[in-house]
């Protein structure tokens, strides 16, 4: 599915477009997260005239410490509020060309003990995005959302157009809101693009995360607590690489369509923890095995030919960015501290 758009950003479609020149606004929604705080930077790297609002309630895992560093660029503007809301929406909406959902509650054990708040954030934020897109015709939509929509999977891949299976209220609130994308791209010819990415890691992700937990427990003398045996299968991928890879779909991404995000780093729990415990000099005796979660899906794997072949690959090897995310969380003890005594 697909339409015309009169903001093309595709810089082979258009020769002449120069991202210099490109007066662009964007709306970043849950910008103060880990990964829009990531995606705002890259944002004004790659776009010198542009302009980023960042629309964040400041929930426990946003921090505008996150982006300390661009607090004061005449381009970035902060904006305090809910995605519910949808006075603070419009507010925010007022001149937008583009609209990229990163807001969401995301973390699967906080889902269990905690549903609703997940399905308000994630699905109904979505819903009030959504007619503002529709009311200030805005020129592009992303749904940033999770290889989790389609739960777990014992051999192969999931392709984009496979069914949602989701296996925690955390991944069934996301489903919800991809499907009420789909709806109102189907309904409305809302100009929307869905991305499902795999599990990210990087700087700036806060430390109930498990990559981010195991370094600063390991920091500070601590064990870190595996589930079950360990053998649950994920597929890593850096921040960075998944910020581009959004990137390179607001630019060239077919609208009503929707794009795997992934690392191709698929590796077992366990495996992840002894590459960290050799990185930092521990040994296994630090790893404490602690009860499985309810419903905790084995594997999550994600075809990626599709965004292969619209141009992007990742550039960074697993290996050496996960070894410059320790060092990152070392050099960095005053950002995680203050977080820890919340986790």
């Amino acid at each position: 599915m697909g339409w015309e758009l009169n903001l093309n950003l595709n810089p082979h479609l258009n020769p002449h477009l120069n991202h210099t020149a490109m007066a662009v606004k964007f709306l970043i929604t849950g910008g103060a997260g880990f990964i829009g705080s990531n995606f705002i930077r890259l944002l004004l790297q790659r776009y010198p005239d542009g302009k980023v609002i960042n629309l964040d309630k400041l929930t426990y895992a946003g921090n505008l410490n996150n982006l300390k560093d661009i607090e004061n660029d005449p381009r970035y503007e902060f904006l305090k509020g809910d995605i519910c809301d949808e006075k603070i929406v419009e507010k925010a909406c007022k001149g937008v060309d583009i609209i990229l959902n990163f807001a969401a509650e995301s973390h699967v054990d906080r889902s269990i003990s905690g549903p609703a708040v997940f399905i308000k954030t994630d699905m109904m934020g979505t819903q009030v995005l959504l007619d503002a897109v529709r009311k200030f015709k805005i020129k592009r939509f992303i749904q940033v959302s999770t290889d989790e929509v389609y739960g777990s999977i014992q051999k192969g891949s999931f392709k984009e157009s496979d069914n949602l299976m989701p296996s925690s209220p955390y991944s069934a609130s996301k489903a919800a809101a991809d499907l009420l994308v789909h709806a109102y791209i189907a309904t409305y010819k809302v100009p929307a693009i869905i991305v499902r990415s795999t599990n990210n890691f990087g700087p700036y992700q806060y430390p109930e995360k498990m990559i981010p937990l195991f370094v600063t427990n390991l920091l500070q003398g601590k064990k870190v607590p595996v589930y079950g045996d360990g053998l649950n299968v994920r597929d890593w991928i850096y921040v960075l690489d998944n910020c581009e890879a959004i990137l390179h779909v607001v630019e060239n991404g077919e609208l009503g369509g929707i794009y795997n995000i992934g690392g191709g780093n698929e590796k077992r729990n366990i495996d992840i923890t002894r590459v960290m415990l050799r990185h930092m000099g521990k040994g296994e005796e630090v790893i404490e095995y602690v009860k499985d979660r309810p419903g905790h899906d084995l594997r999550y794997s994600l075809d990626c030919d599709k965004i292969h072949a619209l141009g992007w690959k990742p550039r960074h090897s697993f290996e050496k960015a996960l070894k410059e995310t320790i060092d990152w969380y070392s050099s960095h003890q005053g950002w995680w501290k203050p977080l820890k005594e919340k986790v």
